[in-house]
């Protein structure tokens, strides 16, 4: 009862024809629902932005999709409008499994975006998600989801912050690869600790 998964935002809005896509990005829901019968505990994330969220392109005239910004807590990526609360966008993938234990919703604060499941992006504001694994006696995390660069990266490094042991399998994962971000990610998640498989 130690070990959980750890599904990343595996929603329209990161799929095929979605507003922010990660090619490929269904091509994880299969993979995904086979691996949580292995699982005690599933846990998935949701993006669930407000709509003119402070991390779209659309809410800072002059500056386009993919641009970044200097916010108050960094560099922020300016993304186009995606994930906003009830739109169809937001909803997970149709043919994902959601019958996991717990749902968690970050990126809802119109002031600060939020790639990881433990942190905003600010690095201090929790979600909430460490307490739930601490009190369950979880131990060891499996991640899995979109994008691997951002919200599964991100989120497998928090972990690995707060101590937990943390696998990412990169067979049920795709990544936007902006810049070199996929790279750059896969080195800062193996000098970490994070095992990659």
């Amino acid at each position: 009862m130690t070990q959980a998964l750890l599904v990343i935002d595996v929603q329209n809005d990161f799929c095929p024809g979605g507003a922010l896509a990660v090619t490929e990005g269904d091509e994880v829901v299969a993979p995904i629902n086979a691996m949580m019968e292995r699982f005690d505990t599933v846990i998935l994330t949701q993006d669930w932005h407000p709509k003119g969220h402070s991390s779209f392109a659309s809410s800072h005239p002059g500056h386009a999709p993919f641009d970044t910004m200097e916010m108050y807590y960094g560099q922020q990526v300016m993304w186009p409008d995606h994930c906003v609360q009830g739109s169809q966008g937001a909803e997970f993938h149709p043919r994902l499994r959601t019958d996991g234990d717990m749902i968690i919703r970050k990126g809802f604060r119109p002031e600060v975006d939020s790639y990881s499941a433990f942190f905003e992006n600010d690095q201090t504001t929790p979600t909430g998600l460490e307490g739930y694994l601490r009190t369950r006696g979880i131990s060891d995390l499996t991640l899995v989801g979109l994008a691997t660069d951002f919200c599964v990266a991100f989120s497998a490094l928090d972990a690995r912050r707060l101590g937990f042991s943390v696998e990412v399998e990169l067979a049920a994962c795709r990544a936007i690869d902006l810049d070199g971000s996929l790279a750059t990610q896969l080195e800062n998640m193996r000098q970490k600790g994070v095992k990659i498989s």
